[in-house]
């Protein structure tokens, strides 16, 4: 499942984020924190692109310790990437997230 669909321009060279935290960036564990982290911090972070070609390229990635970022490049028009951010957690959980990137021209 994808949790977010966004659409990219074949030239443009763009960071795409995901916040692993509570939307509002609490990550303490309370019952008001409702992100997947509970307290815990991303250890590593690596993301991976899947589609029908090979045109879209992770330029870079990074992460803090509740937010991971790519930069992706390149893309065919009209066609639709699946890009997939795994983490592993300092405590040694693991879980990943799917962002699809739709190429059209702007």
């Amino acid at each position: 499942m994808s949790l977010a669909s966004v659409i990219k321009d074949p030239d443009a060279v763009l960071p795409y984020s995901l916040n692993w935290a509570s939307a509002d960036g609490t990550n303490d564990g309370s019952s008001a924190d409702t992100g997947w982290l509970q307290g815990e911090t991303i250890a590593t972070s690596t993301w991976a692109v899947s589609g029908s070609d090979s045109t879209l390229v992770v330029d870079s990635d990074d992460n803090s310790d509740t937010v991971t970022t790519v930069v992706l490049s390149g893309g065919t028009l009209n066609r639709k990437y699946s890009v997939t951010n795994s983490v592993t957690t300092n405590m040694g959980y693991s879980d990943d997230r799917t962002i699809t990137i739709t190429v059209t021209q702007r």
